[in-house]
Parts: structure tokens; C-alpha cells; sequence
């Protein structure tokens, strides 16, 4: 599990969850593939507001068993 803040801002966070080939947008930890989400709008958009509340520019990613090499390329052109 490994999380950033993306330095754009909101918009960029979800942009580079939305560009993302390899880490496949979901809100699970169960499986070997590997994941990506933007918390403020899915995990946690119901603490939006209160202590909890997560970072706007979150991203969080679940890495699985893909090679390495494949995910930071996949990660590279997704932070474009």
C-alpha cells in the first residue's frame, strides 16, 4: 500500500486514477492486481468534512504481482 499527494491538486489526483492502464480503478485490497483510488471521492468521501477527512490530492495505490518495471511505466505516463 503506498499513497501521495498528487502535486496538482484534486484534479490531477483523479486524472492520474482516470489515466492509469496497469492499476485498475477500484476500492479493494483482496487480490493480487494492482489498484488505484482516489480516497476523497470513494473510500472516504462520506468524512468529507469531519476529522477524518483525507487530503483532496490523495492518491492511494495497492500494489499487487504485475513486474515492477510495468507499474512504474504505468504510473510515469499516468502522472503525465
Amino acid at each position: 500500500m503506498v499513497s501521495f499527494l498528487a502535486a496538482g491538486g484534486e484534479q490531477h489526483a483523479v486524472e492520474v486514477c482516470n489515466r492509469a492502464r496497469l492499476f485498475v480503478l477500484a476500492e479493494s485490497l483482496g487480490g493480487v492486481e494492482s489498484l488505484i483510488e482516489h480516497p476523497g471521492r470513494m473510500t472516504h468521501a462520506s468524512a468529507a468534512g469531519s476529522p477524518l477527512e483525507v487530503p483532496a490530492d490523495l492518491v492511494r495505490l495497492s500494489v499487487g504481482i504485475e513486474t515492477a518495471d510495468d507499474l512504474l511505466a504505468d504510473l510515469e505516463q499516468a502522472l503525465g
